[in-house]
């Protein structure tokens, strides 16, 4: 059977004596979340996570969805999950107190999805995309829009969707076909097909609030006629039928009890949020909070693939350490002792807690991005978001998908039969590197938009720091071993960086044929980044005579791991930048 239990003192590291998130409470409206709140909150979150929904995981697996007449029916145990889930105010942690949220910073949002999703990846689905609608409408509703369907997304009475995709267009959205028509009441008739909707009709709330993408009959061609509508499943001044209905729910490889729905929408009622025409920029503050979320789902399904990969190396009997028996008093050692197994559950253990620390620092910068007295810190803040968010989707969501990998194979054969729960992992790891925007989608994000951004202020917000941190440390004799190390793939990472705008700015297919390298080699970066703070503290706490030595040389150690064996990664991904796109380019079509 699977294991899981949250990692509250690692999260706890990383909160409180890495990241110093108690600063937050300088912000106005975030005073009251001080560390022993959030502390609360939290181990509050993991219980739900480890006794709610991490039991549900592996039988919602199993039975998956049922669509009938139009209806779907989530596995046994999902609704009393959902309802104890909302009804401990899950749901509106980092929503605003006006509309009945808690008003807490982003970042206990951001802890409490990895833990969700590290529990029960398929659950975490619906209240992730309510927390989206909820997060467009805020932002660009009507003050009645807002007032209509934001308390109820916050409770989670009713949850929401996003509808992008067709059958003919996913990252294109210019080509969208689906129409709206005004009414004389204001309101909109909206037709059109929508595919891969997930949670587009289940049976956990009472309402499902549709954010739809269509075209009004005026709209230009292309991206800069699409408008955003809000269309609920049940119209709220009486709660009648609106034709926005699913046609059927997607068989998947993984994720089977979140459901992927076709929508039909037949004159279906909705109204306008936002300016006409300008809707791609309302539904991108979704995506963006979406690909956050979805980075959230590759460190979650890490962490929990990792626990499991550890206890069984710890348990599994196998043969004899290369260097005589470390078990003698049983037939074989447990296999945690060989070279090969420790390499794997080193390189889980280094991504998940590096990925852990670059997450909640970007989750932080996204609260002071939104709630910063001063413009100048937030401007700061929200630069360094923008440039770290498809970052963090894609290398998350990629090693998401290795770490299941990893898992799997630590495993051995019962890593591929059900029965151990490690191959669910695997399959539902998967579709993460996929939506909310292809990692390819996202590597062409950074070099083609977030990378020239501003004259390059977006880079800035991060090159800044990481040489100003080598210039501090470069004579701490007890960060030698790690601080070369970053400081030779940061100089690389600032070549690769201005190879690609010269480049770039004659032959754009030459930063495409950069762009996944160059993505891979900064996430690598930033992780070094992060790595060689938390080293420095644990080195700290360990010169303090801090009670949990073993804790912070645990750190230390796998700090040394990391430089050793995962940051040297990023030099093959510089040698691939500088060779330029012919190897990829020069096949003609005909010659595959």
């Amino acid at each position: 059977m699977p294991v899981y239990s949250a990692p509250m003192e690692n999260i706890k590291f990383i909160l409180h004596d890495v990241l110093g998130a108690e600063s937050l409470t300088e912000i106005p409206g975030f005073e009251e979340a001080t560390p022993d709140l959030v502390d609360q909150i939290l181990e509050e979150g993991a219980k739900i996570c480890e006794s709610v929904l991490f039991p549900l995981n592996q039988s919602g697996d199993e039975e998956s969805c049922i669509f009938k007449d139009g209806d779907v029916t989530t596995p046994k145990g999902f609704k009393e999950a959902y309802d104890e889930f909302t009804q401990g105010g899950w749901c509106g942690v980092s929503a605003d107190p006006e509309y009945g949220g808690m008003g807490l910073p982003m970042l206990v949002n951001t802890v409490m999805q990895e833990m969700i999703c590290s529990a029960n990846f398929s659950f975490g689905m619906y209240p992730g995309l309510s927390q989206g609608a909820y997060e467009a409408l805020h932002h660009f509703g009507t003050p009645e829009q807002k007032q209509t369907y934001l308390p109820k997304l916050v409770t989670g009475e009713w949850s929401g969707t996003m509808c992008l995709t067709e059958p003919h267009c996913g990252t294109d959205l210019g080509l969208i076909r689906s129409k709206a028509v005004s009414n004389d009441d204001g309101s909109f008739n909206i037709t059109g097909t929508k595919i891969f909707i997930s949670a587009g009709e289940h049976d956990l709330t009472s309402n499902i609030i549709h954010l739809v993408l269509a075209r009004l009959p005026d709209a230009p061609e292309g991206v800069k006629g699409i408008s955003l509508f809000v269309v609920p499943k049940f119209l709220p001044e009486d709660m009648s039928r609106n034709p926005i209905n699913c046609g059927s729910i997607e068989h998947k490889m993984g994720i089977k009890a979140s459901s992927t729905c076709v929508m039909n929408l037949e004159e279906a009622k909705g109204w306008l949020v936002g300016k006409p025409h300008k809707g791609l920029k309302a539904m991108f503050v979704m995506m963006n909070a979406a690909r956050l979320g979805v980075a959230m789902q590759g460190l979650g399904i890490a962490e929990v693939s990792y626990q499991n990969a550890l206890a069984y190396a710890k348990d599994r009997l196998q043969m004899r350490a290369l260097d005589g028996a470390k078990s003698p008093d049983k037939p074989a050692d447990p296999i945690i002792v060989h070279p090969d197994v420790r390499r794997m559950l080193l390189t889980s253990k280094a991504f998940c807690e590096g990925g852990r620390a670059l997450s909640y620092w970007v989750g932080m910068n996204l609260d002071i991005s939104l709630h910063h007295p001063d413009s100048d810190k937030k401007q700061e803040a929200d630069d360094l978001v923008q440039l770290l968010t498809p970052i963090l989707k894609a290398y998350q969501t990629d090693m998401g998908f290795e770490v299941s990998s990893l898992a799997m194979q630590v495993h051995g054969g019962h890593g591929y039969i059900a029965e151990y729960g490690v191959e669910q992992y695997t399959r539902d790891a998967r579709i993460a590197m996929i939506y909310e925007g292809t990692n390819g989608i996202q590597a062409l994000d950074l070099v083609g938009r977030k990378m020239g951004a501003h004259m390059g202020r977006y880079l800035r917000r991060f090159f800044h720091p990481v040489s100003q941190f080598i210039e501090e440390n470069q004579t701490n004799a007890d960060l030698q071993e790690f601080i070369f190390p970053l400081a030779k793939s940061f100089a690389k990472l600032q070549q690769s960086t201005a190879i690609i705008a010269q480049k770039g700015l004659k032959d754009p297919v030459e930063a495409g044929a950069a762009s996944v390298d160059y993505l891979r080699q900064f996430a690598l970066v930033a992780m070094g980044y992060m790595w060689i703070q938390m080293a420095k503290v644990a080195q700290e706490k360990v010169a303090e005579g801090a009670d949990n030595k073993k804790f912070y040389d645990s750190k230390i150690k796998t700090a040394q791991f990391f430089f050793a064996r995962m940051l040297p990664e990023s030099d093959w991904h510089f040698k691939a930048i500088m060779s330029g796109k012919d190897s990829l380019m020069s096949l003609e079509e005909g010659e595959f």
